[in-house]
């Protein structure tokens, strides 16, 4: 049974720069992806490394000493795409391949507004410091494991793993101004969705709460609307450089889900609301008396108007909320139309079902 000795140990960034300056570690071997990130991951990793947050681990291989400079090289495995982010970012005269272009980025106000639009030398001198000294977690390979053995090892780390889902991997594709509001937002209700019972710690690990927080944006931004993996996308996409309009739906959105805690909080669990098709439905309900479900208000605001982040709401009465339990109730019994119990029980998230159980909900709540 053939076994590897794999080293485990602790590498700064320092270290990686001096080698890579000294011409001694090789950033892109045969196996290796070409550099790809965007300039917004690159800011977020160095906002990760600045805040002292961890990241994955770095794989090296221990290359044959130069046997006229008598130094050890040594060949980024997995990581290259953070360590050529880093040392562009630091000294970027050290990379041969270096596009103005592509490769230069400033801190993102997004990730980091203390440091914003800020590049390595206009950091002060604890902030460099602390960049350089950050460790990395690092396996480092034997000189003798071949570029098939590396391949070996990979596939296993890969094969026990599990498929990303479409919300995963919009984590990995955006790093702008709407992901990091939608992720705050949904993150700030956290001990609510568990609560509520909506999501399980397992939908949470997997990143369910963030997906429906986005539909929620998505609401305020273009009222009901079915869900579509691709729609949800292109809001990312559409407001990854800007978002303008980002102060208005957090605020809504806070409003609206405290409105919910506040009143119907202690029910939800033991309700058919813990149901994701259902719970859509109440936040857009509520939505609806407080603000009006009109896409104007936002869409075509464009931050122009910031009054609209502090407008008074209408406020939910107390006579609404019973309605609203009522048809919780109305629906757990099954005493409802065939055509609403049916939109009610069946999984779906298309924009049919969705209007056919708010128009329900809003004929009720008017004493239709």
């Amino acid at each position: 049974m053939k076994t590897w000795q794999i080293n485990k140990t602790v590498f700064k960034v320092s270290d990686f720069l001096s080698w890579h300056k000294a011409g001694n570690l090789d950033l892109t071997p045969p196996f290796q992806r070409r550099s790809v990130w965007k300039k917004g991951a690159k800011s977020y990793l160095v906002d990760t490394i600045v805040r002292g947050l961890p990241i994955p681990i770095i794989f090296i291989r221990d290359r044959q000493s130069d046997e006229f400079s008598l130094e050890p090289k040594r060949e980024v495995v997995d990581g290259q795409q953070r360590l050529r982010t880093l040392i562009g970012f630091i000294a970027h005269q050290y990379l041969k391949d270096f596009n103005e272009e592509k490769d230069a980025f400033k801190i993102s106000k997004s990730h980091n507004k203390e440091l914003a639009n800020k590049t390595f030398d206009d950091l002060d001198k604890d902030t460099k410091q602390l960049i350089l000294d950050y460790q990395f977690s690092v396996h480092v390979l034997p000189a003798d494991i071949s570029d098939r053995d590396i391949l070996q090892i990979f596939a296993r780390m890969n094969s026990t793993g599990t498929k990303l889902n479409s919300q995963e991997l919009r984590n990995a594709a955006f790093f702008g101004e709407f992901k990091m509001s939608v992720y705050e937002s949904a993150l700030k209700y956290l001990e609510e969705w568990r609560k509520w019972k909506v999501f399980s710690d397992d939908n949470i690990s997997r990143m369910e709460e963030v997906e429906l927080t986005t539909e929620f944006y998505c609401l305020i931004i273009k009222g009901i609307t079915g869900k579509s993996q691709n729609a949800l996308d292109k809001l990312y996409d559409d407001y990854e450089d800007e978002f303008s309009e980002r102060s208005i739906i957090e605020k809504r959105f806070e409003i609206v889900m405290d409105i919910i805690d506040e009143n119907l909080g202690n029910y939800l669990p033991q309700s058919p609301f813990k149901k994701k098709t259902l719970f859509y439905v109440l936040f857009a309900v509520i939505y609806d008396i407080c603000y009006g479900i009109d896409q104007r208000s936002i869409a075509n605001n464009h931050g122009k108007n910031p009054d609209l982040a502090n407008r008074n709401h209408t406020k939910i009465t107390n006579n609404q909320v019973s309605i609203l339990r009522h048809i919780g109730e109305d629906i757990e019994n099954g005493i409802v139309g065939e055509e609403v119990l049916e939109a009610a029980t069946r999984r779906t998230t298309n924009p049919k079902e969705r209007g056919i159980l708010f128009n329900y909900f809003k004929a009720r709540l008017n004493g239709q």
